[in-house]
């Protein structure tokens, strides 16, 4: 995470080197990210670089972290609207991510060269994987009753099935460009399966 120094900044400099960075993570994955391009879209000596940051990876994870709170509260507050339906909540969730233009290449870069420490990252708020606060806030919104469950560790393994489901879809899209719509109608198709259940009963 950042050092103290990067959030002592004045608040024009922290986004103007914040916009550097995802300028930089937009155009390439994180393995090919250069730091001279950051500093130099900063306006910063290289050597201020590392006085905010330890290395790329920092800044990057930084970035990750930031979009992955700002989803954390859309996901909130989705749930609050659709009255705690989880399956709702994020379908519209993921029609959300895919049809906004303002992180679209970092998504892309991001999804396309996903190791595990990044998907866990991106996910950490809709997995109680850890106990994660982020997890606990999003919790009581989901109403559990609409849910077959038998109990509460059924309920983390609801949600790995789900978020696998949200990470291959993201990854379909940018690796085969498919369109909103086709993304949309494999996802959609695929939450009604989950939902409905795999079984005749």
């Amino acid at each position: 995470m950042p050092k103290q120094t990067f959030y002592n900044l004045p608040e024009e400099k922290k986004q103007t080197l914040i916009a550097a960075v995802e300028k930089e993570f937009s155009r390439v994955p994180l393995y090919k990210a250069s730091i001279s391009n950051i500093v130099k879209g900063a306006g910063i000596p290289r050597g201020s670089f590392y006085q905010y940051f330890d290395d790329k990876e920092d800044a990057f994870f930084f970035l990750l972290n930031d979009l992955s709170s700002r989803r954390k509260d859309h996901f909130v507050h989705l749930l609050k609207t659709h009255d705690g339906d989880l399956i709702e909540a994020i379908t519209v969730f993921f029609q959300t991510a895919i049809t906004e233009g303002e992180n679209f290449n970092f998504m892309k870069n991001t999804f396309l060269n996903m190791t595990y420490k990044i998907e866990d990252s991106f996910l950490r708020v809709f997995s109680d994987k850890k106990n994660s606060e982020e997890f606990k806030e999003i919790s009581p919104f989901i109403d559990k009753r609409k849910l077959n469950l038998s109990d509460e560790k059924e309920f983390f393994h609801v949600m790995q099935i789900l978020m696998s489901v949200v990470v291959r879809n993201f990854v379909e899209k940018f690796a085969r460009n498919l369109s909103d719509e086709e993304v949309m109608y494999n996802f959609k198709v695929e939450m009604n399966l989950l939902k409905t259940g795999l079984y005749q009963t």
